[in-house]
């Protein structure tokens, strides 16, 4: 488990987050960006069906798989200073990161607040463990294309509520909405309890989210189905890392005992390869050494 270098922007976003489990990282992405990327995504939005069920809503509109549909949007997964405060984040307990999910969101007038949750949730081993274990499993940035405003949905947050894992409902009146402009990012802890706010207005609210997890877990999005090896391979190395072509210590992900960055490349090896943690390598040391005495 790796513990990252803090660079100097990044430190008062991280004590927010470790603090009230959210932070708001203003202006980090040029208007035009912004544009593009919505104006890419205009014609999904537009062809997508309303979603279905209670927790997603019938009156939203998602989709996912957008470095498929945006050359803009890997700039947004891979901004420096977002994979800088995850890293810092997530660090602790992985030896890489994944990409989790990323989605895209339209929120239309008339929608209800969504149910509040923990997207952690997802995984049941963040409810098996005792409420005041510290571990994270995955961090959200949440990009506006549109202001976000409490009128037209603005995510709600609990504050403090990364501490009150316990709690699967809290107070109302605890939880804050923010205004958030386009080209400025919302993250927040997968403990965080949080939901999409109630559209009350005239005009559509949208927006992108991703999310980055442990490397080991299982993501969200399969990535290696909405990228395959026939896509991913147009990625730079680091991006096809993120969406998954690596393996996790120990041998976790693996392709015939191989990394499975090399379904990208011509590299081929005549057998399985070992990728031990600190902790295998060890333990065989251990067994050899007493196995000579």
């Amino acid at each position: 488990m790796k513990h990252r270098r803090i660079g100097h922007a990044a430190g008062p976003h991280l004590d927010a987050l470790k603090n009230q489990g959210f932070c708001l990282v203003e202006n980090i992405i040029p208007a035009a960006m912004v544009e593009g990327l919505a104006s890419d995504l205009g014609d999904s939005f537009a062809a997508t069906p309303v979603s279905d069920g209670p927790f997603y809503g019938a009156d939203t509109v998602r989709f996912g798989g957008l470095l498929n549909r945006s050359p803009f949007a890997a700039l947004f997964i891979q901004h420096p200073l977002i994979l800088e405060i995850v890293e810092n984040i997530l660090g602790p307990w992985c030896d890489n990161i994944q990409l989790n999910l990323t989605q895209a969101i339209e929120i239309r007038p008339g929608a209800e607040q969504q149910v509040p949750h923990r997207d952690q949730d997802m995984w049941p081993v963040s409810r098996m463990l005792p409420s005041d274990h510290e571990a994270e499993y995955l961090v959200n940035v949440m990009w506006p294309f549109t202001p976000y405003a409490p009128e037209n949905g603005s995510t709600m947050l609990w504050p403090g509520s990364h501490r009150r894992r316990a709690e699967d409902l809290i107070d109302p009146d605890e939880a804050v909405s923010l205004e958030i402009d386009p080209g400025s990012a919302l993250l927040f802890l997968g403990s965080t309890l949080h939901c999409g706010g109630a559209n009350g207005t005239m005009a559509a609210r949208r927006g992108m989210i991703v999310s980055y997890s442990l490397g080991w877990l299982k993501p969200y999005e399969i990535q290696s189905l909405v990228y395959p090896p026939e896509k991913a391979r147009h990625f730079s190395p680091d991006l096809a890392r993120l969406v998954g072509y690596q393996v996790h210590r120990p041998n976790l992900g693996n392709v015939e005992g191989r990394c499975p960055s090399e379904l990208l490349g011509e590299r081929q090896h005549s057998g399985a390869v070992d990728a031990l943690g600190d902790e295998q390598i060890a333990l065989i040391e251990a067994f050899r050494s007493q196995a000579r005495s």
